[in-house]
This record gives structure tokens, C-alpha cells and sequence, in this order.
């Protein structure tokens, strides 16, 4: 699972691995000898129908893209590809769906890996709904957020492209003359605000098409939307639709359906009667509905938009058109955009909040939030609030970004993130999430909460708060930084470094210098890893260290090389392996280097049975515990969580999240308030997987836990 918030680039991953894939790259391994098999999820008809062919609903949708020479031969390569186990199915759309559709592909998945289990499957994922997958075996992976440097490449490439197609096109025109590039990206990147890709380039594209309506990234939304919007139809019937979207939890509709939400927006036609109600068939809707059709041979089953309301947005791009009669907004983040505007107009809060949990409802709040008052969405979002998650709150924070500052409810929600980040024994990464809410804000007082509460007594928290300033390149905290490094803690000197090389100021980049000419050897690693952030100094300073007499300072070099992907750092480490004197220096070379070509072992791997798995047999026997093929073998996994043995607890959990009842859960809740930060962490990622599968994760406090 493929797993991010709207606009993270989840299809476009898939897209890409699925063009890899195709050409056969190598870097691919195994999987480059695979048949790759891209559809979105409103290209199945599901339920299937027949369930002697499972895939069938896979046939249908390439039946509907392939060209038509290629028809006939279509269904049997199809078979033998996914017989013979070489298919790579690529699934997108699944993070878009409501809970009770995504049991229904969550069933046919099931079925499909029945028939053939062979198949290797890629799909997205929300990060909170992942109801149905994780039985399966999917392993969540998160996109990484473009850095600093993705950022400035991505400007550069678009200019160098726009240069050479667009504006010559316009030049042609005799349109106005191009404002040079780096004007343009310079004006671009003073929005400190942290964005996603897509939220990048809509705001580039509106800097360079000329067209932007404003700086923020609203408006930049606004202004794509104003671009695929068929022309003359008012900004009232879109929203109106993605309202309607939303509040019946329909992200693939039924057209016919649809025309109804939009019709009071239809352009009249003389006489009275709306334009194409009585006679013109939308997309996806046949001209004669009492009279069914069959399709010729190699016909298309897609009708051609016609010139109503909906026919114009698939027309325009704004709608897409698939088979049975659906259709879905071209992106979720403009389906939320417009529903949110829209709800800033009505009074549907109930109906919102009384709806299952979804992407689309929270995207949906997330831009009302940004238009209207969304103060009773907060309160019951913080009353529901709880551990060991806080979905509900995390949530409400994603807002803060684009919601006004002077929105009532800011205060009240920055106080609840403020509690939990500061609340002791309790899993660091779900504190982070709190910490990331403040720093994603952008609001002016969260580098200074992050000061304050530097000077803390508890590591954790000065650990965090540390990252927190690095993120929101706070100058301010330099000398709270630098002070940093003289503490006992080796993680929190570690953070410390790599804010300061966040920072990136020439104050802040010479305290770092120093650290690694003249600090301890732990602290000079520390410095030389957080270095290989910085593509410009940072990997200067390396290269200038490798070259040094000071032999402690090559060993951390080493060390901060091997977090450098790229050439020229593996030449380096080779070279320091090869001709260095100093064995130090040579076995710290050489562990970078294995560690390099160990990468593929941290990927996840599919599990022995527990009836197979050696360790756990050999541990089960010890307790006079038996484990029977085909069965879970909890009984054993909870004897292994609650081990003196730190390795075999932490080699339980993969387990145990297939078996989420009450009584796994409470001992997992015990296992995680237990003094061992490792297993609290990895407990409380286990515990995120079961409660994003759908099992509703009971309140700790019922155990004495809190």
C-alpha cells in the first residue's frame, strides 16, 4: 500500500513503476520480468459477477483502453499472464473510497490472490483507512515529502520545459513576454508554507501561465479549477456537485444521479425545458434508456460527453468518464476544495459528522475550515479524541495550515496538540504527529513554543523540539541549539545537529563545522550524518574531511558518506576502503558500504507461517506451548511479547496484528506502556496498522493504562 494524503503523488507512483515495468529496468529485479496491469478502481465492476472467472472485471476494463486489433487476443493473455504468476496488478483509487466500498475490493483482492497467488498487487492507501488490506499481508510504504532541493529541481525543470514548448508557443502569439525564470521560482519559494507536489505545481503552473489568482495555495487550487471549468458554467453548480459527492459518500457516481444534484444549474432552452433533460444522454448514460444495447465487437461501451452540464466537465477535464455509468472529479483535492466552499454556505455539520470516516469527508472539512467556521467540527473532534491514537485531532490539525489566524477554534486546538506533545510515556512518534501539526501551521508562535520548551528536563521532548526549530529553520534557536550539544543524551545532540544544518544559516553551519573538527568522537559521527543533509556545504565539508590527517574525523566521515546517495560518496567510501592507513577508518568505510547493498533487506517480507517459524517453535517448546499448522498461534506470540527477550517481543508483533482481538490488543497496550521506548515505538506502529484496518482499538484508560 502506497500510503499519503491527497496530492502526495500516490498515482503517480504507480504510473511510474508501472512505465518501469513495462520497459523491463533493471532496477527493478524481479519484478522487471512482470506484466504490468494499471487501472483505478472506478475501472472494475465490482462486485464481480462471475465468481468462476475473477478476473474478469480486469478483462473488461483493458477491454475498454486496448486497441482494437488487439481485442480478441486480449482475455486469453490476460489468463496466462496471471496463471502463470508473472501479472503485476497496480490498483489506485482505493484511498479515495468510503469503508464499505473498500470492503467490497478488499473481498475481491481476497479473491483474486486465492486464484492466483502469485500475483504481486500495489494499491494506495489513506493513512487512516485501510480497511480490509492489512489481513491480507499488504505492507504500508509512506512517499517521502519533496525537500528543499526536490523543490528548487522541479522549479528549474518546469522553467527549462516551459522556455522550451510554452513560451515559444506564445512567443508566436505575440502574447507578453516571459518574465524570466528565476524571478518566477524566487517569487515562488518565498511561500514558506510546506506543500505538497501537487500543490507545487498548481502553484508554479499559475506563476508561469500568468493566471494565478493570488500567492496562497488556495488560490492556486482555485485557479486549476477555474482553468479545466467548462466555460460559462458557474463556480455554484461545481460545488454543488462535489457537495453532493460528498455528503451521499459517492467519490465514483452514477451520472444520472448527478445530473439531478446539478440540475437547477442546467443553461434553459427555449420552451422552458432544461438543455438535454428529455433527449441528450450524459456520460456514461445511453441515448434510449428503455432500449439496452449491445455492443459490436471492438466498440467502446464509453459514450461521447454531451452538451449538458456534466457532458462539459468530462469534457473540460474536470470530470472523467468510465464504464457503467460512473464517473469521479479528475483529483480529490478539487472534489474537497469545491465541497468545502460549499459547505461553508449550508448548515450539513450533522450529516458530516454523523458520516463514516472517509478521505473525502475529512478533505471535505479540512477546506471548509479554510472558508467557514468550523468550530463545531473541532469540539466533537476533540471530544472523540483519545489514545492510544488521537485519529480525530491529528486530523483537525491538518486545518491549521490554510484556516484563517484569527479562526476561534486555532487557540483550543493549538493547546491540545501543545498537552500532547508534552505528555510523558507515551509513543515519540505519535507525539510527533503533534509536533509536525505545529510545524506544517506555520503559525509564528510555534517556534517559539518549540523555545520554550527547549530547556526541558526530559529528552524525548528536547529531542522533538529540536527537530521542530531545525523544520521551521528558527534562527532564533541557534544558541538553544548549540547549547544542546553539550547534553548527556547522544539523540538529542543528534537533533540538535540536524537542525542546525536545516537552519542552514552561516552561524549555524559554523557551530556544526566545529563539532566535527573538535567533539568526541560520538558527537563528530553525529555531526558528519546530520552534514549529508545539505547538498551544498554539507557535502563539502565531507569531502574536505576525507582528505584530513585527523583520523577520527575520516571514521565520522565515513559514516555521514553513507547517507549520501549518490556517486561520488560511494567513490569516496571505496577509495577510503581501499588506500586509507588507518584500520578505524577502513572498517568504519567498509560497514558504510555493506550498508549501502543492505538496503533491500530493511524492504518488508512476507511471513513464515507460525507453525513454521523457527524461533518461535524453539520458544513455544520452552513454555510447553504446542503451535498447529494453520492456526495463528496467538497463544505462543503473547508468551514471545512478554519475553525478557527484547528481540523476540519485537518479532511477535508482525503477528499479532493478524489476530487483532481485545485480549491481543490489551496485552499490546501493556506491552507498550512498559519502559522500553524500542517496543513502545514499534508496538504503537502495529497498533496503527490493526486500528487502519478497521478494528476499533478500545480506550486504554479500561485497562489502567494511560
Amino acid at each position: 500500500m502506497i500510503i499519503g494524503q491527497p496530492g502526495v503523488g500516490k498515482t503517480v507512483a504507480l504510473a511510474h513503476l508501472a512505465s518501469l515495468t513495462a520497459n523491463r529496468d533493471e532496477r527493478l529485479g524481479d519484478l522487471s520480468q512482470r506484466v504490468p496491469f494499471l487501472v483505478h478502481i472506478a475501472d472494475l465492476k465490482l462486485p464481480a459477477t462471475d465468481p468462476k472467472d475473477v478476473l474478469k472485471p480486469i478483462k473488461d476494463a483493458a477491454y475498454e483502453q486496448a486497441p482494437v486489433l488487439d481485442l480478441g487476443r486480449l482475455p486469453s493473455f490476460i489468463q496466462a499472464t496471471f496463471k502463470s504468476g508473472r501479472a503485476l496488478f497496480l490498483l489506485d483509487g482505493f484511498d479515495e473510497l468510503t469503508a464499505d466500498d473498500q470492503q467490497v475490493v478488499s473481498e475481491y483482492i481476497k479473491s483474486l490472490l486465492q486464484a492466483h497467488p502469485k500475483t504481486r498487487i500495489v494499491t494506495t492507501g489513506a493513512p487512516e483507512y485501510l480497511d480490509g488490506l492489512v489481513g491480507l499481508g499488504f505492507a504500508p510504504l509512506s512517499l517521502l515529502s519533496w525537500s528543499e532541493q526536490r523543490n528548487a529541481h522541479f522549479m528549474e525543470r518546469w522553467g527549462e520545459l516551459w522556455g522550451q514548448y510554452v513560451a515559444l508557443e506564445t512567443r508566436t502569439h505575440t502574447r507578453p513576454a516571459q518574465v524570466d525564470p528565476i524571478l518566477l521560482n524566487t517569487w515562488v519559494s518565498a511561500d514558506k508554507a510546506i506543500l505538497s507536489p501537487l500543490e507545487l505545481t498548481l502553484k508554479v503552473w499559475g506563476a508561469y501561465a500568468g493566471d494565478s489568482l493570488g500567492p496562497h495555495v488556495l488560490e492556486a487550487i482555485a485557479t486549476h479549477i477555474r482553468r479545466l471549468a467548462p466555460s460559462g458554467t458557474p463556480l455554484a453548480a461545481l460545488e454543488a456537485l462535489a457537495m453532493q459527492v460528498v455528503l451521499n459518500g459517492q467519490p465514483i457516481f452514477d451520472p444520472r444521479q448527478a445530473r439531478q444534484w446539478v440540475r437547477a444549474f442546467e443553461p434553459m432552452e427555449e420552451g422552458g425545458e432544461r438543455a438535454h433533460e428529455a433527449t441528450q444522454p450524459v456520460p456514461g448514460e445511453t441515448a434510449e434508456e428503455t432500449k439496452p444495447k449491445i455492443a459490436k465487437r471492438g466498440q467502446k461501451t464509453i459514450p461521447t460527453p454531451t452538451s449538458g452540464l456534466l457532458g462539459k466537465m468530462a469534457s473540460s477535464g474536470l470530470l472523467l468518464s468510465y464504464p457503467n455509468n460512473r464517473m469521479r472529479f479528475a483529483h480529490p483535492v478539487l472534489k474537497g476544495y469545491l465541497a468545502g466552499r460549499a459547505l461553508s454556505n449550508y448548515n450539513a455539520n450533522d450529516a458530516l459528522l454523523n458520516q463514516p470516516d472517509w478521505s473525502g469527508k475529512y478533505l471535505a472539512m479540512r477546506y471548509l475550515a479554510a472558508h467557514g467556521d468550523v468550530s463545531p467540527f473541532v469540539q466533537k473532534m476533540m471530544e472523540w479524541s483519545r489514545l492510544p491514537m488521537h485519529r480525530p485531532l491529528l486530523a483537525a490539525a491538518r486545518w491549521l495550515r490554510d484556516a484563517p489566524h484569527e479562526a476561534p477554534w486555532r487557540g483550543r486546538l493549538f493547546t491540545a496538540l501543545a498537552d500532547l506533545l508534552q505528555t510523558e510515556g507515551i509513543p515519540i512518534s505519535l507525539r510527533g504527529q503533534a509536533l509536525a501539526a505545529f510545524v506544517v501551521s506555520n503559525d509564528p508562535g510555534a517556534a517559539a513554543l518549540c523555545r520554550q520548551l527547549a530547556n526541558t528536563l526530559s529528552y524525548e521532548l528536547a529531542y522533538l523540539t529540536a527537530l521542530g526549530s531545525g523544520a521551521m529553520k528558527d534562527t532564533k534557536a541557534i544558541p538553544v541549539l548549540e547549547n544542546m550539544l553539550k547534553a548527556s543524551n547522544i539523540t538529542v545532540r543528534r537533533a540538535a545537529c540536524m537542525a542546525l544544518v536545516a537552519i542552514g544559516t552561516t552561524q549555524a553551519q559554523e557551530i556544526v563545522a566545529r563539532t566535527l573538527l573538535h567533539a568526541d568522537e560520538d558527537l563528530r559521527r553525529v555531526a558528519a550524518e546530520a552534514l549529508a543533509n545539505d547538498p551544498g556545504e554539507g557535502h563539502a565539508m565531507l569531502k574536505d574531511g576525507a582528505t584530513l590527517q585527523d583520523v577520527a574525523l575520516r571514521r565520522a566521515v565515513a559514516y555521514g558518506l553513507a547517507r549520501v546517495d549518490q556517486s561520488w560518496a560511494a567513490e569516496l567510501l571505496q577509495k577510503l576502503l581501499v588506500e586509507d592507513n588507518q584500520w578505524a577508518v577502513r572498517n568504519s568505510a567498509k560497514e558504510a558500504l555493506d550498508g549501502h547493498t543492505n538496503l533491500r533487506s530493511r524492504a518488508p517480507h512476507k511471513l513464515m507461517a507460525p507453525s513454521e517459524a523457527t524461533w518461535l517453535i524453539e520458544y513455544a517448546s520452552k513454555q510447553g506451548v504446542s503451535i498447529a499448522p494453520g492456526t495463528p498461534g496467538t497463544e505462543a506470540l503473547l508468551l514471545a511479547l512478554k519475553s525478557q527477550d527484547p528481540d523476540m517481543r519485537l518479532a511477535a508483533l508482525p503477528y499479532l496484528k493478524y489476530t487483532p482481538t481485545e485480549g491481543v490488543v490489551s496485552q499490546m497496550y501493556g506491552a507498550m506502556y512498559k519502559n522500553d521506548s524500542e517496543l513502545r515505538e514499534a508496538v504503537y506502529q502495529t497498533l496503527w496498522e490493526i486500528g487502519a484496518s478497521g478494528f476499533k482499538l478500545p480506550n486504554p484508560d479500561q485497562y489502567g493504562l494511560s
